[in-house]
């Protein structure tokens, strides 16, 4: 954890924050996937992605499209609450997060969200040295799948720890455990660390 998790100067020395699904379905205390851990995590979203702006701020959407002939017919069949529409309320963004990017929202039917669609985004490729900052929910699942995708592309990932919110504090700690084993691609900051070298003194 020696290396910063960002650089001050230019815009390409700057990371992209990247809003893991801060959907109506992470978030509504009436949602059974409602993480209680998601109205502290987003106020300090809101802090980062005001220090990086619109322009370097990402934000995603879990959607629920997968093909059910796969083994996503037996999770929607075990979560039938969300087996709708991805039109329906449940899959907004929550207020909050309709203007914190400058650009499309990355929509994709997997846990993970690095994908295609992330790395043009960003500039991803042989040459390029993307740095990652990392927030959202939930912490213990697309979080998780979304930040080990990214480091085995070569991107450099930095976790916001408390920016992510979990299912539960258990599972929030084993995931931020299992992220911690792979430095130097990997490695966790408060969101106050990261705003250190942001807005430095």
């Amino acid at each position: 954890m020696d290396t910063p998790a960002v650089r001050p100067g230019g815009d390409a020395d700057r990371p992209w924050l990247v809003v893991v699904d801060p959907q109506r379905i992470f978030a509504d205390p009436a949602s059974e996937w409602a993480s209680p851990f998601f109205p502290a995590a987003r106020g300090r979203i809101l802090m980062l992605a005001h220090h990086l702006g619109p322009e370097r701020t990402l934000v995603t959407r879990w959607l629920p499209t997968a093909d059910r002939a796969t083994a996503w017919g037996e999770y929607f069949a075990a979560w039938p609450f969300a087996d709708v529409p991805p039109t329906d309320p449940l899959y907004e963004l929550v207020p909050e997060a309709r203007g914190l990017s400058a650009h499309p929202t990355i929509d994709e039917p997997t846990f993970g969200k690095w994908g295609p669609q992330l790395a043009a985004r960003i500039g991803a490729g042989p040459r390029s040295r993307p740095r990652l900052l990392v927030a959202g929910v939930s912490t213990d699942c697309c979080v998780l799948t979304t930040v080990l995708a990214a480091a085995d592309a070569g991107a450099r990932v930095t976790v916001v720890t408390d920016a992510c919110a979990a299912s539960s504090s258990a599972n929030g700690a084993a995931a931020l455990h299992t992220m911690s084993l792979f430095p130097p691609q990997v490695d966790l900051r408060s969101a106050d660390e990261v705003l250190a070298v942001l807005v430095p003194s």
